[in-house]
């Protein structure tokens, strides 16, 4: 297992009107084998942050540190390390899995480029990824508009762990999916997250999504996290006006059900 720690990461973009900071000084940490969610509202930096760990958005301060080591450098050795203890699944599948790609070159590409396996390892490897994830084997040769959008979204999260991550990044991946799709999904990163012993950190806005898989939420607000707390414990006392103005939308979620423990 791998843990993940945020150290005043800073994230600023440069457009036309000058330089904009999405994401300023943030800290906090993922311990191995927990889910830490991370809810705010559009536009207050989740995605921002989730990308900058991943090396995908400008990280102009701060430090990363994965299983203990800093993860910041420019050498392509150590870019290659935090590829493979790192991944991140994106929001909408339909975008982030090539629509010319079947699954299996999919899930082959990436077993491929992290683990050096040869034909028929690259096959039992394929094979494992989907039943990992729950798909049939025959679902290998279908390309990505032959899938409903909750398969889709499981060979994207099978794609991630080809590479045996110990850290895995969820970003708002239950929001492009019917209703009905999402609770499975859930359901799956909850088995994946006992079963690998996975570090999760599970971006989103439905707080009854969040409050499902995970162990701590933080809450983020204008590029800063304003709170953090155990599930139950901000759920129910709420300390920051911006937390209690996310649940006061979610009039359900004032008295939440205890969640149990098992996956």
């Amino acid at each position: 297992m791998t843990g993940l720690t945020l150290r005043d990461i800073t994230v600023r973009y440069h457009g036309p009107g000058g330089p904009v900071t999405a994401v300023d000084r943030v800290s906090l940490e993922v311990p191995e084998g927990s889910t830490v969610g991370l809810v705010g509202e559009s536009g207050s930096g989740k995605s921002s942050l989730a990308r900058a760990i991943v090396g995908l958005a400008p990280i102009c301060g701060g430090e990363i540190l994965v299983g203990g080591r800093a993860a910041l450098s420019r050498t392509v050795r150590d870019r290659r390390r935090l590829g493979r203890q790192v991944q991140i699944v994106f929001q909408d599948p339909d975008t982030a899995l090539d629509p010319r790609m079947t699954v299996r070159r999919t899930l082959t590409e990436a077993a491929t480029a992290f683990r050096g396996l040869d034909r028929q390892a690259r096959e039992r490897r394929v094979a494992e990824l989907l039943d990992l994830v729950g798909l049939d084997h025959l679902l290998a040769n279908r390309l990505p508009r032959q899938l409903s959008g909750g398969q889709r979204q499981r060979v994207a999260i099978a794609r991630a762990l080809a590479a045996e991550p110990g850290i895995l990044i969820a970003d708002e991946i239950t929001s492009a999916l019917d209703v009905s799709v999402q609770a499975s999904v859930l359901n799956l990163i909850r088995e994946l997250r006992h079963r690998l012993g996975l570090s999760v950190l599970f971006i989103g806005h439905n707080l009854a999504a969040v409050r499902y898989v995970c162990d701590v939420i933080a809450v983020m607000y204008l590029g800063r996290i304003v709170e953090i707390a155990p599930t139950e414990e901000l759920l129910l006392d709420p300390r920051h006006p911006y937390t209690r103005s996310l649940l006061a939308a979610v009039p359900s979620l004032h008295t939440p059900p205890r969640r149990t423990d098992t996956p």
